[in-house]
């Protein structure tokens, strides 16, 4: 099922939307918190973004540059701001269509349909794992955090996938250490704190200070 990020403060707008597009088979969700419409996207991960321009605290402008940092995901714009300026800087932002308000929701949902088959038929959506304002692309294998995008070894990649996912949960050694080296061979404890290590400098080189805790004797823990 796909999923569709409503980005619009009109509330009878956006559900309008939501109840259109669910009749249609998609799954929806409508922004909340305007300013936290990234942490809002990355938790969610949807398939579409639909944006409105005119926004509190920050603009669609604002929102589709930051997403297009950490993520493809196909972006249409809706707005009454549709004259040629807007239309031509949505696009240049990152948008992959525009649709004027006030629109036929039959219109809509055609665009919306249309992009997805476009999108989707030829390959999976890429997920997002959100902690603390960091996003873990798992499609790429990156880690963007305050517009910085921080390059993973695939063991960072790794050990960073598996404690997200868990999110709150303590993973132990073994099951870092299984994730890590799907293999019989033996592999020294040790080998897995050096990676614990590097992994943590790297992070806290970023400003992510304490986003790894241990808990000794266990394991480690995201939260």
């Amino acid at each position: 099922m796909h999923k569709i990020f409503i980005v619009e403060d009109d509330t009878v707008i956006a559900s309008a939307i939501a109840e259109q597009l669910k009749t249609w088979g998609c799954g929806v969700r409508c922004a909340s918190d305007f300013q936290n419409i990234l942490a809002e996207f990355a938790d969610y991960s949807p398939s579409l973004v639909l944006l409105d321009i005119s926004l509190p605290f920050f603009n669609g402008f604002h929102w589709c540059n930051e997403i297009r940092k950490v993520s493809k995901v196909p972006i249409m714009f809706i707005s009454s701001a549709s004259d040629n300026f807007n239309i031509i800087m949505a696009m240049n932002m990152g948008g992959d269509d525009f649709i004027a308000k006030p629109f036929d929701m039959n219109v809509l949902t055609a665009k919306v349909l249309a992009i997805l088959r476009r999108t989707y038929d030829f390959g999976a959506s890429s997920g997002l794992l959100e902690h603390k304002g960091a996003i873990l692309n798992t499609g790429d294998a990156t880690l963007t955090y305050n517009d910085e995008k921080i390059d993973l070894t695939k063991n960072d990649y790794r050990i960073l996938l598996t404690l997200m996912e868990n999110k709150g949960k303590v993973v132990s050694r073994d099951t870092l250490m299984t994730r890590l080296w799907e293999t019989d061979c033996y592999v020294d404890e040790n080998t897995l704190t050096v990676n614990i290590t590097r992994l943590r400098k790297k992070l806290e080189a970023c400003g992510l200070t304490d986003f790894i805790q241990t808990k000794k004797g266990i394991g480690y823990i995201i939260e």
